[in-house]
C-alpha cells in the first residue's frame, strides 16, 4: 500500500471505545517566579520537551482570559506554572526563545497569540504536531485523536472546561495538564523513532 494514498482518521465511536490514558510521571506545580527558576535547573537539560497551556474557559461572547498554566513537560515530569499567579517572568521568556531545546505543542499559533498579551518573545525552536503528523498520513488534527491513533488510548477532556485560575489545582486538573504536554512529547518521539508504521493503522483510509 502506498502510504501516500493513505489517509488516517479516527471517529469519535471509534475514540470513544478506547481506555482512557493516565499521567505516569512525576508532576511539580510552580507557584512562584523563584520556583520557575529552580524548575528550569532541570528542564534545561532536556533536549527535547513538550508544552501546552491552559486557560480559564470565558462564557463571554468575544472575550478570552489571558493564559492561566503554561506546562512543560520531560521525559519523567511535568512542570505546571501557573503564571496566573506570578505572571510571563524572564525564566519563561528566555526557555520560549532557546534555540537549544526543541519544544513539541499543539496549534501553537493560537498559544503564542494570548501568550504576547502578557510579555514580548521570538518563539524559537518549536515543532506543532498538526503540521508533524501530516508526513505520517494523520489527518486528524486534535491531540486526543493523533494519541488515540499512534498509542489506542483517549485523552479525557473532562477537566478542559475547569477554573485554572483557582487558588490551587486539583488532582483531576494537574492529571489533566500534564498529560496534554506528556502526549506531544510522547507522539513526537514515537513518530521520530519510525515505531509508527502508517500502513498497518487500523485506521486507515484509501483516498485514492
Amino acid at each position: 500500500m502506498n502510504v501516500e494514498q493513505v489517509s488516517i482518521s479516527i471517529t469519535k465511536e471509534q475514540l470513544s471505545q478506547l481506555p482512557v490514558v493516565s499521567y505516569p510521571g512525576k508532576i511539580q506545580v510552580i507557584n512562584t517566579d523563584s520556583e520557575a527558576v529552580d524548575a528550569f535547573k532541570q528542564i534545561l537539560m532536556s533536549k527535547t520537551v513538550g508544552i501546552d497551556t491552559e486557560t480559564r474557559p470565558s462564557f463571554k461572547k468575544g472575550h478570552i482570559n489571558s493564559v492561566a498554566l503554561i506546562q512543560i513537560a520531560t521525559d519523567h515530569c511535568c512542570y505546571l506554572f501557573r503564571i496566573s499567579k506570578f505572571g510571563l517572568t524572564q525564566c519563561l521568556v528566555d526557555f520560549l526563545q532557546n534555540t537549544r531545546i526543541t519544544k513539541i505543542g499543539l496549534s501553537l499559533r493560537d498559544d503564542f497569540h494570548v501568550l504576547h498579551r502578557l510579555a514580548p518573545f521570538e518563539p524559537q525552536a518549536f515543532i506543532d504536531l498538526q503540521t508533524f503528523v501530516k508526513n505520517y498520513s494523520i489527518t486528524d488534527a486534535s491531540l486526543q485523536k493523533i494519541f488515540a491513533i499512534i498509542f489506542g488510548q483517549r485523552i479525557s477532556k473532562h477537566q478542559r472546561l475547569s477554573n485554572w485560575e483557582a487558588d490551587s489545582l486539583t488532582p483531576q486538573q494537574q492529571q489533566y495538564a500534564s498529560i496534554d504536554a506528556w502526549a506531544c512529547l510522547q507522539i513526537y518521539n514515537h513518530l521520530k523513532t519510525g515505531k509508527f508504521n502508517p500502513s498497518q493503522s487500523p485506521y486507515i483510509s484509501t483516498t485514492g
